[in-house]
């Protein structure tokens, strides 16, 4: 049975009420995402995590950025969770969470960057549990759907940060670009140093560029974290 918490370092995840629990993969985003946004200067005011679960993503960038974030998650007793855990958190007072689908939130005020950690697998084989269906697949939000959502609630000149398998990341940049976004910054992670990619983060934005790209490898040989592992991952993880 998976833990019924997370503990971090400033931060508890509960997430018995959710389908998808605490991962390495979106760990490793919420760390990348939160130090990409430290080093580059520009202000953040507000930002929206799409697809919140548990809430990690937007605990993890309100520990290191000063914005108001705003979660939005279809799945009422995973946005429920998320409440209690931004609740919970040192950061409850700009930390808010709408159960709702984002197809049917209107833009109001834009926001200046966009996370999201979306359904993995469009298309691909289905469980019989419907709750981690709708989390693992795009079930109810297809990633051309997604960038559409992104476009109407960013800032022109807005970021967003996603994190998909590897092998959808280059047919999620095509859809992309369709839609007027371009890779800035690229991260291709791997379990090992004996495994390939097999996940990639994408920091994304309207003005077209040559992407920074990096890799990030978890393991090394003998089963133990590597040094850039434990560098991106300690300001979190409780024992590093």
């Amino acid at each position: 049975m998976p833990n019924q918490y997370f503990q971090f370092k400033q931060f508890t995840v509960r997430q018995d009420q959710c389908a998808m629990k605490v991962c390495t993969d979106a760990c490793i985003q919420g760390a990348f995402t939160a130090a990409y946004l430290q080093a580059g200067g520009r202000p953040i005011q507000r930002v929206l995590d799409i697809g919140t679960g548990t809430g990690l993503l937007s605990l993890m960038l309100a520990q290191q950025i000063p914005a108001a974030i705003t979660a939005i998650e279809l799945d009422a007793a995973a946005a429920a969770q998320a409440g209690a855990n931004f609740s919970a958190s040192p950061w409850s007072d700009r930390l808010t969470v709408t159960p709702s689908d984002i197809r049917d939130l209107p833009p109001a005020a834009l926001y200046d960057f966009i996370i999201t950690n979306p359904p993995f697998y469009e298309g691909s084989l289905k469980s019989s549990d419907e709750q981690r269906n709708a989390a693992m697949h795009a079930t109810s939000l297809s990633y051309r759907e997604l960038l559409q959502a992104i476009a109407a609630h960013l800032q022109q000149d807005g970021q967003f940060s996603v994190l998909l398998p590897y092998a959808a990341f280059q047919s999620f940049r095509e859809l992309a670009a369709a839609a007027g976004f371009y890779p800035l910054q690229i991260l291709e992670v791997k379990q090992s140093v004996r495994h390939d990619r097999f996940r990639a983060v994408g920091i994304f934005g309207r003005a077209m560029s040559q992407p920074l790209i990096s890799s990030l490898t978890i393991y090394e040989a003998g089963n133990v974290y590597t040094p850039a592992f434990i560098a991106l991952l300690k300001p979190y993880y409780l024992y590093l």
